[in-house]
């Protein structure tokens, strides 16, 4: 019986693991699956060795005030290699921790498929160096990504974009003005970026009365975390969308880069982008990133297709008026919306799948 390790700290790889977890089970029933990730990885996986999703650890700073937790997940793993060692070990994304983990995993002679790759395109390329020390394999899932690890004669695969498979198809937008918030998936980006959106849309309310306005909750992120900053505001509905019925009938999003990001592009809704770090943070990204733009569907696109307002042009006035714009002008979203769903066929669908075929493949 073959055995699969996968290790993921994010909330989205997390439900991208336990997709795969599904997809390794549907071509090898008989297969055994040991995770550390979260509450997803955890419904699916034979053995879960450790909640790595919500210790968190991301940025520059925060990994040095949670090193216990994450001493403690890599003690886990080091029990597994030595007691029950795996066929194969699958890190994703996650960088910080998960070379170390694929490190590890190389020196004891097991192979190691990184599925989905970290943003090393974005800053930092000396990390593609270390990757190609470290890993049998890179199975990625954006395109580009494929042609910068076969420059530097990386074993890799693009597999396409899990997301799509789980996202239903694009609808249209509501009869009546819609726009949606959306602060993050993790806590601390949420506490961030939450009353900056919260101010944004009471602007808009004043400017469009009649428009409604949804805030949506990842299921990780407690109810609690997002009433205090609601009371005032009760016409802001706050909602998980776990079908995302109301956020493909927006007219618009105003939320982070990142998955949500993607999710808005692969669903055709008219979005504006915003970020915001804290002023050291931004410092140092800044100097380290290296491409033009922060959202993928801008990456993607290879041009500004998507509004883009990060650290001090994200104020809630700059946010409404570029929101106004597209909330008052019918031409400017379908503008949108068509670039955005013509992106979309740029990510194949099957991620899950082929990168079940490239582990299986790889411990025949």
């Amino acid at each position: 019986m073959k055995h699969v390790l996968i290790v993921c700290g994010d909330p989205s790889a997390d439900r991208h693991g336990a997709a795969l977890i599904d997809a390794l089970k549907a071509k090898r029933p008989d297969i055994r699956i040991s995770a550390l990730g979260g509450s997803h990885m955890q419904q699916k996986a034979d053995a879960f060795l450790y909640p790595l999703v919500g210790v968190g650890g991301f940025g520059f700073w925060e990994p040095l005030v949670k090193l216990p937790q994450l001493w403690k997940a890599m003690a886990s793993i080091k029990t597994l290699f030595k007691d029950d060692r795996p066929d194969i070990v699958v890190p994703m994304d996650y960088y910080g921790f998960n070379i170390h983990v694929a490190r590890r995993a190389h020196k004891a002679g097991i192979p190691v498929a990184y599925y989905i790759s970290p943003q090393v395109w974005a800053s930092r390329p000396k990390r593609i160096a270390e990757l190609a020390a470290a890993v049998n394999k890179m199975l990625v899932i954006f395109p580009f990504e494929e042609d910068l690890y076969k420059k530097a004669d990386v074993p890799v695969r693009f597999v396409g974009h899990p997301l799509i498979e789980r996202l239903p198809a694009p609808g249209s937008e509501s009869f009546a003005p819609t726009f949606g918030l959306l602060p993050g998936s993790r806590r601390g980006t949420v506490l961030r970026h939450l009353p900056l959106l919260v101010q944004t849309a009471e602007i808009l309310r004043r400017e469009f009365p009649d428009a409604r306005c949804f805030l949506f909750r990842p299921e990780e992120i407690e109810e609690d975390v997002y009433i205090p900053f609601l009371e005032h505001v009760p016409w802001i509905k706050l909602t998980t969308d776990p079908d995302y019925g109301t956020r493909k009938a927006l007219w618009l999003a105003i939320g982070v880069s990142g998955t949500a990001a993607l999710e808005n592009m692969l669903l055709g809704i008219p979005m504006i982008i915003m970020y915001k770090l804290s002023r050291m943070t931004y410092w140092i990204a800044n100097a380290l990133i290296r491409v033009p733009y922060v959202g993928i569907p801008n990456l993607l696109a290879n041009r500004a297709i998507v509004p883009e307002l990060i650290q001090d042009d994200a104020t809630p006035e700059a946010l409404a008026q570029a929101a106004a714009t597209f909330l008052s002008t019918s031409k400017r979203r379908a503008e949108m919306r068509q670039t955005l769903l013509s992106l979309r066929s740029t990510l194949a669908d099957g991620g899950s799948a082929r990168a079940a075929e490239e582990i299986l493949g790889m411990i025949a």
